[in-house]
């Protein structure tokens, strides 16, 4: 029970940190937002602390198939991190700063090819932009969508090399996939992968699909605006995070699709073994 509830607080005082580096590392940040991202923080912590101190599953997806949620978190906060430091760099520059920018312009400038993410990215700026935030959201975009295409690397490593999640022991499908019901009705192996085909075909479109709907929403309303610090470390951590979280979903969901049908194959053939020595 002291492990469970110290495990809780330390990720609900992660998670909170995570959603305040940005208001930490950025200055200038004004009262207003500063409270509103206390609130959220604090309310972020809240949530996790409850849903890993409860012994009963929640929302949380592979609360207990680790390391599933702590690699998301760490891509997550790695890009959270980085992207603010290199929004500080811009008014207090270090060499730390500096090489961050370097790095990420680099990175920006190499994935900016033709019908690339990134490249869509940058056309969904207003025609008028200026041309230091276009470069801010490009080096901001490639840097973000390495760090999500590296967690999806590492993922697959882990269940194609390692044995993902087998390895941990015995998985259990009611507390990892709370919001998967097996009793729902049909074959769970045909819902499993048909989910998780549904999840990396989604995955892997939305970082095309998102900058063209904002580009068509655009003439109908506040095009968006990404020379806040905050709102261009939160806007492309959100578009390089959500599409690789759904790939690695729909990857993680086929991989117990798999063990549920060896499982199956294993319990016919001793089926089979039990009834030819009958």
């Amino acid at each position: 029970m002291i492990a469970r509830l110290s495990g809780a607080a330390m990720r609900g005082f992660l998670v909170a940190l995570m959603i305040a580096t940005p208001a930490l590392v950025v200055p200038g940040v004004s009262i207003d937002s500063s409270q509103a991202t206390v609130l959220v923080a604090l309310l972020a912590a809240f949530l996790t602390f409850v849903e890993y101190n409860s012994s009963s599953p929640s929302i949380v997806e592979f609360r207990d198939a680790g390391p599933f949620n702590r690699l998301r978190f760490v891509a997550l906060f790695l890009t959270v991190f980085l992207l603010s430091v290199i929004c500080r760099g811009k008014t207090d520059p270090t060499l730390l700063t500096g090489a961050l920018s370097s790095i990420g312009t680099i990175i920006g400038n190499s994935i900016d090819f033709p019908f690339s993410p990134v490249r869509l990215v940058v056309l969904m700026l207003p025609a008028d932009a200026d041309a230091e935030i276009v470069q801010s959201v490009r080096t901001a975009a490639g840097l973000s969508y390495l760090i999500s295409l590296t967690a999806m690397a590492v993922f697959l490593f882990l269940v194609r090399v390692l044995g993902w999640p087998s390895r941990n022991g015995s998985f259990n499908v009611w507390v990892n996939l709370p919001l998967f019901d097996p009793t729902a009705g049909g074959d769970v192996l045909y819902r499993l992968n048909r989910d998780a085909r549904i999840n990396i075909a989604l995955g892997f479109l939305l970082p095309f699909l998102i900058p063209a709907v904002v580009k068509m929403a655009a003439d109908l309303l506040n095009p968006i605006t990404l020379e806040n610090p905050q709102t261009l470390i939160w806007t492309m951590s959100a578009w390089a995070f959500l599409p690789a979280s759904m790939i690695m979903r729909g990857i993680a969901m086929q991989r117990i699709a798999e063990m549920i049908r060896d499982q199956r194959k294993r319990a016919y053939a001793s089926a089979e073994g039990d009834l030819q020595i009958a």
